[in-house]
């Protein structure tokens, strides 16, 4: 029989309905039931794409012993950290302090006043590796509860008192700063990054590599600040950017076949990687390297662009029009019928020769280090491309001949559900790419995307009308699922960049009630929490709402609000906003100076605010060279105007019958500007 989690909007949560487990959702139902009962909960967190998920249900979720075990001593809560990320975030934090690590699945035991006593991750269905088995677990914690409850309960008390140590992050804030602060914080981030770089494969630290996109960002904006005269020049910045654009594309954590980045390589070589494709990951990457070919005209970032561009719409567009949140690791092996992690897109020697002809199967496996050992499991490998290929039509056409034949094979699955901020950085990512590459047709999915973050998430729920729902499916919005910091700030920037390349102020106005939203729930003391103030706490007991302020995969809630108002504010003449936008920043610059691999978007932000913003209004018709031009401009603080009805252009009109820019920067303006040349030089077009 179905369980409760059969009408989920989550896929994730819908793997789990025909468990024999007899799972809840998260919410007061599941509390009340576990009081009436005097059983604990089980609280399990994870995500489609997670393999060690997978493992632990087919070993004990859909084991009828195991799951009779945990029906009988517990009310069974599953939640998809994707959906819930404060519930995730708040017991992630609790994890850790009890254990010394986290990971997903996570196993958490709450109290009935969601109070966690007992913690960890992926438990065996037998005893291995100095672990537990599962079913150990679950019998040792039905003991505890029923002989041993005042321990429960201190235990529970204990951990509360210390959860809220993201919020420390902060202290360290000074109430104001001064400009020179922001460029003492941002010149120690570069010596912070290169303390960290790899010279010889790129990245920071070592193995698991992880794609540093916001910091990856955050040096291409450095690097525009430099070209500028904004910033002094500093050869560090460009050689790690290279460096490690050059190696992740190069490397098998990029989809040499596809398009596409995987979640992380499990090498310092980025050679292999964790299979599961993220949109987080995918969307942030496709700006970085549009950026980068916008600064450096480099080939390689262009193909990379175009490819990661091709990949989402091919393979993460929804029939909505959204984009789904990632393809799972695993997939069907053919020759044995078992799932496994990376079959999808691992080959060996033969399987090329034998599907190319010995010729052009010898050439790929020469050219993409395909061998006999193998460099993933089994005698396969990931395909990479150290070097480009000598012959590159040649490899163009077996590229897509190889598309072909590993789009019979089983496919991984997909989470198709839409998560509101992941779709905010995939919108603003494609306007990034469309307008740097010309690309009408990721333009034109950018703002079919949008449109359905304001038709099914926006105001879903009547009691928040100003308010994204974080998920939907379907085009079925999540209300179980409120929206989050992240969630406002970064669909009000995705909203701010359609507004810019289409012209309509509507998009501006829409981000404006985003943003207002966050002033009016989202404040907490003179900073920022991650969730907001008229919605149920995750827990009772916790004295103040979460804020990590550091970004994790995604920018932080707290710097893409800044980032956010920064730009609405200057885009709107909004002073308040902007003196408002101002009041984040004290809080950040230790954050930047000192933890830059984890404050990549704010150090982004401090270069906009460094840069102005450069508030440039064209009076001009859209085929302008002005408007084609705009694209192109690498100045980190470029904002833009160029439709008649927007506030930029109140009052600006063409001079002597021109196209004319006018340029402003740090509330100093410039003379109108009709020459092309003279415009260049003002936005920082680099070729």
């Amino acid at each position: 029989m179905p369980n409760r989690l059969a009408d989920s909007t989550s896929p994730y949560l819908l793997q789990h309905a025909d468990n024999p487990v007899d799972w809840h959702p998260w919410g007061e139902a599941a509390f009340e039931l576990a009081k009436a009962r005097d059983v604990p909960i089980f609280l399990s967190v994870g995500y489609s794409a997670c393999h060690w998920c997978h493992v632990m249900a087919h070993e004990s979720f859909e084991n009828p012993d195991v799951a009779a075990l945990m029906n009988e001593n517990f009310v069974n809560v599953k939640v998809d950290r994707e959906e819930l990320p404060a519930v995730d975030s708040l017991y992630m934090e609790a994890t850790q302090a009890m254990t010394g690590h986290g990971g997903w699945p996570m196993s958490v035991w709450l109290d009935h006043e969601r109070r966690p006593w007992y913690a960890g991750t992926y438990f065996p269905s037998r005893p291995s590796h100095g672990m537990p088995s599962f079913t150990q677990v679950l019998l040792a914690l039905t003991d505890t509860w029923h002989k041993e409850r005042e321990r429960v309960g201190d235990s529970a008390a204990r951990i509360m008192e210390h959860l809220g140590s993201r919020n420390e992050l902060l202290g360290d804030a000074t109430a104001d700063f001064v400009r020179e602060d922001i460029e003492s914080a941002l010149h120690s981030a570069i010596d912070s990054l290169a303390k960290s770089f790899d010279p010889v494969h790129g990245g920071f630290g070592q193995a698991p590599k992880f794609p540093p996109a916001l910091v990856l960002e955050f040096l291409i904006r450095s690097q525009s600040l430099q070209k500028l005269g904004v910033q002094d020049f500093d050869p560090r910045v460009l050689e790690m950017l290279e460096k490690t654009c050059d190696a992740m594309a190069r490397g098998g954590m990029y989809d040499q076949i596809g398009g596409g980045f995987a979640r992380y390589s499990v090498d310092a070589t980025w050679t292999v990687p964790h299979f599961e494709k993220m949109l987080y990951d995918n969307a942030q990457l496709l700006s970085v390297y549009a950026h980068l070919y916008r600064l450096t005209g480099s080939e390689l970032a262009l193909r990379v662009t175009t490819q990661t561009a091709d990949f989402l719409l091919r393979e993460m567009l929804t029939p909505e029009g959204g984009f789904a949140a990632a393809l799972d690791a695993d997939s069907i092996e053919e020759s044995s019928g078992h799932s496994h992690e990376g079959a999808f897109y691992a080959w060996t020697p033969e399987q090329l020769i034998s599907t190319l002809g010995i010729e052009d199967g010898t050439w790929v496996n020469q050219l993409c280090g395909v061998s006999v050992a193998g460099t993933f499991e089994d005698g396969k490998s990931v395909l990479t491309l150290l070097s480009d290929p000598d012959d590159w039509p040649r490899w163009l056409d077996i590229r897509n001949r190889l598309l072909e034949i590993r789009n019979e094979r089983p496919r991984p699955g997909r989470d198709d559900k839409v998560v509101a901020s992941w779709n905010g950085l995939a919108i603003r990512a494609l306007v990034d790419a469309g307008s740097i590459c010309n690309r009408q047709d990721w333009l034109a999915a950018a703002t079919q995307g949008a449109l359905l973050l304001a038709k099914t998430h926006l105001g879903a729920d009547p009691a928040y009308p100003n308010r994204l729902v974080r998920v939907s499916r379907d085009a079925k919005p999540g209300l179980h699922a409120l929206g989050i910091l992240e969630d406002q700030a970064l669909v009000a920037s995705a909203f701010l960049s359609l507004a810019q390349i289409t012209g309509d102020d509507a998009w501006r106005t829409k981000a404006g009630v985003l943003l207002q939203d966050i002033q009016d729930h989202f404040q907490q003391g003179s900073g920022l929490a991650d969730t907001a103030d008229d919605v149920p706490p995750v827990a009772q007991h916790v004295t103040t709402r979460q804020v990590d302020p550091t970004d994790n995969v995604t920018p932080s809630g707290w710097a893409a609000t800044l980032d956010a108002a920064l730009t609405y504010s200057a885009l709107s003449n909004d002073q308040e906003l902007r003196e408002w936008a101002e009041t984040l920043i004290p809080a950040l610059i230790p954050l930047v100076g000192s933890h830059t691999r984890f404050a990549g978007w704010s150090g982004s932000a401090f270069t906009m605010w460094l840069d102005g913003p450069r508030e440039v209004a064209l009076a001009c018709t859209e085929d302008s060279e002005f408007k084609k031009l705009i694209a192109l401009g690498t100045s980190p603080g470029l904002v833009y105007a160029w439709n008649s009805d927007q506030p930029l252009l109140q009052g600006r009109q063409k001079s002597s019958e021109l196209d004319t820019a006018y340029v402003c920067r740090g509330f100093v303006c410039q003379a109108p500007i009709t020459s092309i040349e003279e415009f260049k030089n003002s936005i920082g077009v680099a070729n």
